[in-house]
């Protein structure tokens, strides 16, 4: 088997107007509950350090609670997403 290279679309010349910024948080904060609501399904509590044996993990608690770091990991994700939707076109309105 080939080594695995990963080649996500370059979404570097897209700029999320500013209007976005606030589905930018929503929609980190929705990649965020859907990941804890997977992990609680699958057995897994809060815990102070994480721990695949004992299923246990420290982000297991609301957005708002995160460490900035983690908010900030959810963030990219929210806007890797926006910005591909932007790349292939999509426009995004209210």
């Amino acid at each position: 088997m080939e080594k695995y290279v990963p080649h996500p679309v370059d979404t570097s010349d897209i700029e999320l107007p500013h209007e976005l910024d606030d589905l930018v948080e929503k929609v980190a904060k929705n990649v965020h509950e859907v990941w804890a609501q997977s992990r609680m399904s699958q057995g897994w509590t809060w815990g102070p350090q994480r721990s695949d044996e004992l299923k246990t993990h420290p982000c297991l608690v609301p957005y708002e609670e995160l460490p900035e770091v983690e908010k900030q990991y959810d963030r990219d994700t929210a806007l890797g997403t926006i910005s591909l939707m932007m790349k292939l076109g999509f426009k995004i309105s209210k």
